[in-house]
């Protein structure tokens, strides 16, 4: 392909569109990705790449192609990726010469703007490349290091440089730093935490009996799964909303959004009981009016009491729910599925939801993950986090000072380095049949080691100064149907796992219409959800 565009478009390349030609270049790109670099990564080795799609961007803008139709080849190439970003992306600089073309130019503007707006989500280093190769390629080698890609991290046990765990001192007793921040006995905790918590999912997935935890604060009360995805709700969210019905963006978006305004199944099934099913081109808001002012005035609960749902202040409609469906139906006028696909980033996305009212930062956050589960949207939810009260209250006793790091900061720290920090611990973390914490799960654990604090840690204070944890865990034996989002690959995985197990199962959506889980070659089912102790 790169040959067709080089040599036999070259001569013509004045009389080809531009936008046509950066097709060719992101087919080729998909080919490497299917066929070589995927492929290596589960092997657990490293890869260097050139052709990402960076290049698409900014040869392409450089040359003229239309903006919206990159971006749109770009989430195509995006899907392809699956979620696995960069762990470093290398930008080479070097100075333009007096006779450089304005194309050349106007090429290297693309790039530096293209570096300050993507290092917000992917470390980005710009290596000055004045010299010879080989002193480029060393100064790449040093910024690089030997870590491996992350992605790689649920295949291979990481050779970590560590001293055997005799002779080191427990971060625990000796707390270090962590980057520049300085962290508490609560960081220590932050981690263990994790653990216990994924622990106790498992055990009550492969059907052990109770108790799932030897911790008597986990025991007592109730705190959420460590990988926001397998709590009761967005797998009810994932399998029962989302992937049940028409993919049509904006049908999606419309139960996604209909379902999390009051972020409560019980409501949800009422109205899918009483008005059949929930589809944009069937909506009314008297019918859906009717039936939840009807439950609202018997005495039900619509709304969940995970986080608060504001009402709106004074003015427009009287009660909370219509003015949820109010809002519901300016967005879908609005398009706002359409403008968010087209966004180039999920924190672009975000900003979109943002500007509707009652929606702030942590609900807009909230929207936008669940929104991301879906097949219309190819964001990474290692692309963009923002932290919510309770996430920045557990960050507060996790640390003494943040040395000049944002909260947002001290959440992706954690993310990159967490096989280094439970390894420093010496702490087992059982994944999630091998996808890593993400962002938005580190910082909910954040929130819960917050309320986690509050009993183990009563000396430490947070900012709101609360000294109890509020809701106490009620077991239940009831049989787990797990079922992720299929571009995550990991249905499969859970169901060759499960298997011989008596408590947990795999069910998928119930329409015939909704996505299929594609062939994943990224673990083979004997490594599924296996135990990584570090040494």
């Amino acid at each position: 392909m790169y040959a067709l565009h080089h040599r036999l478009l070259g001569r013509t390349a004045g009389n080809s569109n531009p936008t046509s030609i950066q097709v060719l270049h992101i087919a080729a790109h998909i080919d490497a990705i299917e066929r070589r670099i995927l492929p290596a990564l589960h092997q657990g080795r490293d890869v260097v790449l050139d052709r990402f799609w960076w290049s698409t961007w900014a040869y392409g803008r450089a040359s003229g192609a239309d903006a919206r139709s990159l971006w749109a080849m770009i989430r195509v190439e995006r899907a392809h990726w699956r979620g696995i970003a960069p762990a470093r992306v290398f930008l080479l600089s070097r100075p333009h010469p007096d006779d450089a073309s304005i194309e050349r130019r106007h090429l290297a503007e693309e790039y530096e703007r293209l570096a300050i707006r993507e290092s917000r989500r992917v470390n980005v280093s710009v290596v000055k490349n004045e010299h010879s190769a080989a002193e480029t390629v060393s100064k790449i080698a040093d910024i690089a290091g030997v870590r491996p890609h992350r992605s790689a991290r649920a295949q291979v046990e990481l050779p970590l440089a560590a001293p055997p765990p005799s002779t080191r001192p427990r971060a625990s007793t000796r707390p270090g730093k962590f980057g520049p921040a300085t962290p508490t006995i609560v960081f220590d905790t932050y981690w263990a935490f994790a653990s216990e918590r994924q622990r106790v999912f498992f055990n009550r997935v492969e059907g052990h009996p109770l108790p799932w935890s030897g911790d008597p604060i986990v025991q007592q009360f109730k705190f959420t799964n460590a990988y926001r995805a397998s709590d009761r709700t967005s797998q009810y969210l994932i399998r029962n909303v989302i992937y049940d019905g028409d993919q049509a963006p904006a049908d999606v978006f419309f139960r996604v959004l209909l379902f999390k305004l009051f972020n409560k199944i019980d409501t949800w099934e009422l109205l899918e009981r009483e008005l059949g099913t929930l589809c944009w081109s069937e909506y009314s808001f008297a019918r859906y009016d009717r039936v939840l002012s009807s439950a609202a005035e018997s005495g039900r609960t619509l709304y969940s009491a995970a986080y608060i749902m504001p009402s709106g202040g004074r003015g427009g409609e009287p009660k909370k729910h219509r003015m949820h469906l109010r809002l519901l139906e300016r967005m879908m006028h609005d398009d706002v599925a359409d403008r968010i696909a087209d966004c180039a980033s999920m924190e672009a996305a975000f900003r979109v939801l943002r500007g509707y009212p009652t929606i702030g930062d942590f609900l807009a956050y909230q929207y936008i993950t669940d929104l991301t589960y879906s097949s219309f949207l190819t964001f990474s939810e290692m692309e963009f986090v923002c932290p919510g009260p309770g996430a920045k209250d557990g960050i507060r006793k996790c640390f003494s000072d943040l040395g000049g790091l944002s909260e947002s900061d001290v959440i992706r720290r954690v993310a990159e380095e967490q096989d280094r920090e439970f390894a420093r611990r010496d702490i087992a973390f059982r994944d999630l049949w091998g996808r890593p914490l993400q962002l938005i799960d580190c910082q909910n654990l954040f929130c819960e080691v917050d309320k986690y604090a509050r009993v183990r840690h009563p000396e430490v204070s947070g900012r709101t100064g609360r000294t109890r944890i509020k809701q106490r865990f009620t077991p239940t034996q009831s049989r787990l149907q797990l079922w992720y989002p299929p571009k995550w690959g990991l249905n499969e995985r859970v169901e060759q796992s499960l298997k011989g197990h008596v408590g947990g199962e795999t069910s998928g959506p119930r329409s015939p219409s909704a996505a299929r889980e594609p062939a994943s070659e990224e673990l083979r089912p004997e490594q599924a959800g296996r135990v990584r102790r570090f040494r």
